[in-house]
């Protein structure tokens, strides 16, 4: 047994962390959604499954897992061997609990004919009754592949669901979940960013309504804008996803400027 500090008063949280990371040959994972300082603290920094693959390539003995809880499911899929851990047990996705594994399975029911293309923001259990598990980066190559007469659902998340049907003429029945980060930017606010910052071009991520989707010059996922803000040659980008994608931006491009899309509310924030 792992002795645990009694209290943290006074404490040097980076060393006590650091401390705890080599005691328990643990690797540390944090979501490009993270704050700031969970991501300076992090072995590795990226998207939920490209994060559990590499952890799954390290000797680690334990995963900590600073996101929510089906980014450690996946973790855990990939790592049977390793201890998985989340340091907030309640840290939910949106996409996830607006689809209960039985209201799932009672929608596959009703549409006996169709295969389950399921986006991997799920419960371990939805992708149990699933068909194929896709990502927001694979998502396209893998519906590409499937015959256009084949019936498909597509859950969770409708507007990424709604973007594949209108990019590669399909009628997938869509689950009506969506993301509530990417579900508040307001069209309106975006427009008048470009007003503002004539020429600069917009990133969204595809979990965008289609209000903000139909105005961007790039759709793709979190490592793709980051991907693109390096390739594009303006030096202003305004991006519609979450605002701590901008800590990977800033460092790495300096001279360029990165202007967050803001919610109908003036804020657009994941708290997880």
């Amino acid at each position: 047994m792992t002795a645990q500090p009694t209290n943290l008063t006074g404490l040097d949280l980076r060393a006590e962390i650091d401390r705890l990371r080599k005691d328990r040959n643990a690797v540390i994972l944090a979501h490009y959604y993270q704050k700031p300082e969970l991501q300076d603290l992090a072995d590795f920094v990226g998207d939920s499954l490209d994060l559990s693959r590499k952890a799954a390539a390290t000797d680690a003995d334990v995963i900590a897992f600073c996101g929510v809880r089906f980014m450690a499911e996946t973790a855990k899929i990939l790592s049977p061997n390793k201890i998985v851990v989340l340091p907030d047990m309640d840290a939910g996705c949106s996409l996830e609990d607006s689809c209960p594994p039985e209201m799932f399975r009672k929608f596959r029911e009703a549409h006996p004919d169709h295969i389950a293309l399921t986006y991997i923001n799920c419960s371990t259990e939805v992708k149990a009754l699933s068909d194929i598990i896709v990502t927001s980066s694979s998502a396209e190559t893998i519906l590409d592949q499937i015959p256009k007469d084949q019936k498909i659902i597509f859950g969770p998340d409708r507007h990424l669901g709604g973007y594949l049907n209108r990019k590669f003429d399909r009628e997938m029945l869509l689950w009506p979940g969506v993301c509530v980060v990417h579900e508040a930017f307001s069209e309106t606010e975006l427009l008048k960013l470009k007003a503002q910052h004539p020429g600069a071009p917009v990133a969204a991520h595809p979990e965008c309504p289609p209000t903000i989707v139909d105005h961007a010059d790039y759709v793709g996922t979190t490592s793709g804008i980051l991907a693109f803000a390096k390739s594009f040659p303006g030096a202003t980008l305004i991006y519609a996803t979450e605002p701590h994608n901008i800590h990977q931006m800033e460092p790495a491009l300096p001279s360029k400027s990165f202007i967050g899309a803001p919610g109908a509310d003036g804020n657009c924030n994941c708290n997880i």
